[in-house]
């Protein structure tokens, strides 16, 4: 689990928190899952697929598993065990960002730097929020960026 703010606390980027356990792999889950009737699961994406077994043998027990993750990475292609995962499940809810760009809902999390790493953890200093279409005009400004002429 990406622990961006806290150890022992799941916190969103406007400081909402809630209690929560870290674990170093999927296979954990279960372990802790014991006296549970639900479990949440936060940057689902960064587990490896042994989530999508650990999150069905949940469900198939009665505990109700609620996942958040980001289904695409920053070049726009599924991330990690996130597709697997919304195909198994029985409710999936896309939630999305404004684009800082054209005010529509935005599908992509465009990164700012360079940095071609998978993994990169980052807010508004890394990453911005971008509809399809600014997510596509950006990408060619990076792929053919202007050419300044001298006066």
């Amino acid at each position: 689990m990406e622990n961006q703010y806290d150890d022992a606390l799941v916190v969103s980027h406007d400081q909402n928190q809630i209690p929560s356990t870290p674990v170093p792999a999927a296979a954990n889950i279960p372990l802790l899952a014991d006296n549970c009737d639900v479990v949440g699961i936060d940057e689902a994406q960064f587990f490896d697929h042994e989530i999508i077994q650990v999150c069905n043998d949940l469900a198939n027990r009665g505990i109700r598993v609620i996942l958040a993750g980001l289904d695409m990475d920053f070049k726009g292609n599924p991330f990690g065990p996130m597709p697997f995962l919304m195909a198994t499940a029985e409710y999936v809810t896309k939630v999305h960002a404004v684009c800082t760009q054209t005010g529509n809902l935005a599908h992509y999390s465009y990164r700012k730097s360079k940095d071609d790493a998978l993994v990169m953890l980052g807010e508004k200093e890394a990453y911005e929020p971008l509809s399809r279409g600014a997510y596509v005009q950006a990408n060619k400004r990076v792929a053919s960026p202007s050419k300044k002429t001298k006066k």
